[in-house]
């Protein structure tokens, strides 16, 4: 079962050249954030090309939990937001369904406020640890009650009034440097972040936008020191969601994969911490070309030819890891056809994502003839250029776990396999990108 869903089972066949020219998806950590911090602030935000995959929407319905208004017009999203420490408590838990950011983001929101919030979610998340984010929480003075391990149900209790924090980031994760920032909101005084590794930033350029008095600068040691002034006041803006580069990892694959193809995706978010797979693939031989280069809602966004090629095994820097993370299962797929040998390392983060996204991957490659071996944190691929013999002949189904992208990258790989590919739960992939299936068959991938 997937969010509550019958399990559909999904099957892709090795297809002709793709060709086309589609739109990504808006990106799913903007529309998250612009859903939260709008109704937060003063006045009306309006949201253009919001995602409205199911993570999204049910960070919508909390938002409306918590005092905002939020309804759609057109194609138009507004959010009338109740102020900066304006947040009503909740009547009822917050159910995040499968939506991890949500539900990490809106603890952080919501967590230092005086009064008691309880988190819940789908069958994967609540065994997804949420202590990376509890633990700076507790020293704002928030008090936890958590499930074993750190778990969902969680209720978070704010105090009357929170304490800013100086906290250093023990992991690289945007998540936890964004929960702390969106916490520091609701707190008196300077909340502190400092993050050895860059992340994503768009927290921090979406609360510039809106207002909030956050300064960003590099210490000594080349780490990220971002202080944000509590108790601002935050107004309403317009934003334009850019395409979700995640989300346009899986066309853009397929098409390197496919032989002929030749596709553009067009309104790619293009934020330095987010094109770590582009990076990777151009560096193994992938034609990707960006187009029409530019600057929209405060991001850089590009359009991105696409033809197939011919790839090349190479061991993926370990530090490009956190502009890259949720791209490593259809990067493992791409290696699988790449000449040689492809290693990815520095990937303990994914044993904590929708899935053990590590051992999913490596199971599903096995499943399908691929040689790999998976170790703690690391993967190791041989690729077969050629596709010959990949698939599984007896149509076995890739386990998904309830994990989106890995439905999505194994659908993807048998678009080039000799033999099918099949994946034991398609529904999944509405958490993210609803419209998968039909943006894939429009360019011509055979996906039943």
């Amino acid at each position: 079962m997937s969010a509550g869903l019958i399990a559909r089972p999904a099957i892709a066949r090795k297809s002709e050249a793709l060709r086309g020219t589609v739109r990504a998806p808006g990106d799913k950590s903007i529309s998250h954030r612009a859903l939260m911090l709008g109704g937060l602030a003063a006045g009306r935000t309006r949201i253009t090309d919001l995602l409205e995959g199911d993570d999204v929407v049910h960070t919508a319905r909390a938002m409306q939990a918590l005092g905002a208004t939020v309804r759609k017009e057109g194609e138009t999203w507004i959010v009338d937001g109740v102020g900066n420490g304006a947040l009503l408590a909740p009547d009822a838990p917050l159910d995040f369904g499968n939506a991890g950011t949500g539900c990490r983001l809106t603890m952080g929101l919501v967590g230092v406020y005086d009064f008691a919030t309880t988190f819940i979610g789908d069958a994967s998340l609540i065994k997804r640890p949420m202590g990376r984010v509890l633990d700076p929480l507790r020293h704002m003075g928030v008090q936890v009650t958590a499930a074993e391990g750190g778990c969902l149900p969680v209720t978070l209790s704010g105090p009357k009034t929170a304490n800013p924090v100086s906290y250093r980031l023990p992991m690289a994760s945007a998540q936890v440097k964004s929960a702390v920032l969106l916490a520091g909101l609701n707190a008196p005084g300077i909340t502190t972040v400092i993050e050895p590794v860059m992340t994503r930033d768009h927290t921090e350029r979406m609360l510039q936008a809106f207002g909030a008095n956050l300064t960003v600068e590099t210490g000594a040691g080349g780490e990220r020191i971002i202080r944000l002034q509590g108790q601002g006041r935050l107004t309403g803006q317009d934003i334009d969601v850019p395409g979700d580069p995640s989300s346009a990892a899986f066309p853009l694959v397929a098409a390197l994969l496919v032989p002929g193809s030749d596709i553009t995706i067009r309104n790619v978010l293009m934020n330095p911490t987010r094109t770590g797979l582009i990076v990777t693939l151009q560096e193994m031989g992938a034609q990707i070309d960006v187009l029409n280069a530019r600057f929209q809602g405060g991001e850089d966004v590009a359009d991105l030819r696409v033809r197939s090629s011919e790839l090349k095994g190479i061991t993926v820097p370990e530090e490009r890891g956190p502009s890259m993370i949720d791209e490593y299962p259809v990067l493992a797929v791409a290696a699988a056809f790449a000449e040689g040998r492809t290693v990815m390392s520095g990937l303990e983060e994914l044993r904590v994502k929708e899935s053990d996204r590590l051992s999913a991957v490596a199971a599903g490659l096995k499943l399908n003839g691929v040689d790999c071996e998976e170790a703690p944190a690391s993967l190791v691929v041989h690729g077969r250029p050629s596709g010959k013999g990949l698939g599984n002949a007896a149509g076995a189904a890739v386990a998904t776990h309830l994990d989106h992208r890995i439905a999505m990258s194994f659908l993807v790989m048998g678009l080039a396999s000799e033999h099918t590919v099949a994946v034991d739960d398609a529904t999944i992939i509405t958490t993210s990108f609803p419209e998968f299936v039909e943006l894939m068959t429009g360019l011509g991938a055979t996906i039943e």
